[in-house]
């Protein structure tokens, strides 16, 4: 065995890069700081951020001081990267940063220190369509344990940005950061939701209405991140998708699982109101998940003073993302067709009436 030297040589002093005859290109002595002078101050890093949500309208707005882009059909995940790692946040605030593999390690790669971004998790189809129901499947359904390795990010907003809160800036010059961090053509975990310039934002909704898309979202761009449905982002929907709190089912011995038709209810303040039903989109794959989530939550009191009979009562748990093409006069839905079950950490998406 070769012992190393206890005391190791050092190595030779090399000559100066700059000799007596290059006083001109030596740099000068630093002066001392003025302590009148402010420093650029670091803002804390928050650990969530309420998110800024989408309020619904039948048409766009119109104007110079909008921007556009597509809506897409997934969950809400903000995207927080510090010095301990990569955390993705649902819009309830639950971690969900090991059912992401594909997002966290794309995180981890962006070429910034810290940042806050806010997106969507999506599953893309072949024509390049978010598809709700296969995301679902890629996680096991609801309360599924499966860690969902095709799901992407597609990022919309930059919240937080190497240690300061940009938040307070406005729409568009957030999205210019957002640009130089997530490049237009990236295509791996994260990518970024592109902005659409058009004078006609009624035709470019009639287009995305003829691609399948679920429809556009509309911001402002001179105005700051701010949380909740304050009307900066507005969303035109080609066909109207909210969520439902499931109270009941009707059985059915010829329909998948036995589920003839699923009965509804939106929230109104505190209180819960009857919407109608579904019993159209139940199929072999989407059905025995649903029966199984309603099996362990069935109740003999209604959730709603309803006289149905044959109904299996559920207790109001159970989140379904719901299609439908209209309102009635009397406050039910219209045409409607159902797409899956929302996570629990979703449970603000439940369809709020007015008062």
């Amino acid at each position: 065995m070769v012992k190393r030297p206890r005391n190791p040589s050092k190595p030779p002093k090399s000559a100066p890069l700059l000799t007596e005859d290059d006083a001109a290109l030596r740099g000068q002595r630093r002066r001392p700081r003025d302590p009148q002078q402010p420093a650029l101050p670091f803002d804390l890093m928050p650990d969530r951020i309420e998110p800024c949500l989408a309020l619904l309208r039948p048409s766009p707005p119109t104007g110079p001081n909008w921007l556009y882009e597509v809506k897409w059909d997934g969950y809400r995940l903000a995207l927080h990267k510090d010095s301990r790692g990569v955390r993705l946040i649902t819009r309830g605030g639950h971690d969900w940063t090991h059912r992401f593999p594909t997002i966290a390690a794309a995180a981890s790669d962006l070429a910034v220190g810290t940042a806050i971004l806010d997106g969507e998790a999506v599953v893309l189809d072949q024509q390049g369509r978010s598809d709700f129901n296969a995301l679902q499947q890629s996680l096991g359904g609801r309360g599924g344990k499966r860690i969902a390795n095709e799901v992407i990010y597609m990022a919309f907003d930059l919240l937080y940005f190497d240690g300061h809160d940009i938040s307070a800036m406005d729409q568009e010059d957030r999205r210019r950061l957002l640009e130089d961090l997530v490049p237009e053509d990236a295509a791996g975990g994260i990518r970024l939701s592109q902005e659409i310039e058009t004078d006609d934002p009624a035709a470019l909704l009639a287009t995305a209405c003829a691609h399948d898309l679920e429809g556009i979202i509309c911001k402002d761009r001179t105005a700051p991140y701010k949380p909740g449905r304050g009307g900066e982002w507005v969303k035109v929907k080609c066909v109207q998708s909210d969520g439902f709190l499931v109270i009941g089912y009707e059985k059915s011995t010829a329909a998948p699982s036995g589920i003839g038709r699923l009965l509804l209810a939106a929230r109104k303040g505190e209180a819960l109101v009857y919407v109608g039903g579904v019993g159209t989109g139940f199929n072999a794959r989407n059905a025995p998940i649903l029966r199984k989530q309603m099996d362990v939550l069935t109740t003999s009191k209604p959730p709603l003073p309803l006289k149905r009979k044959d109904v299996v009562w559920v207790k109001p748990e159970i989140i379904a993302e719901v299609e439908y093409r209209a309102w009635t006069g009397d406050g039910k839905l219209r045409h409607a067709s159902y797409k899956g079950i929302r996570e629990k950490a979703d449970a603000d998406d439940v369809y709020e009436i007015d008062q």
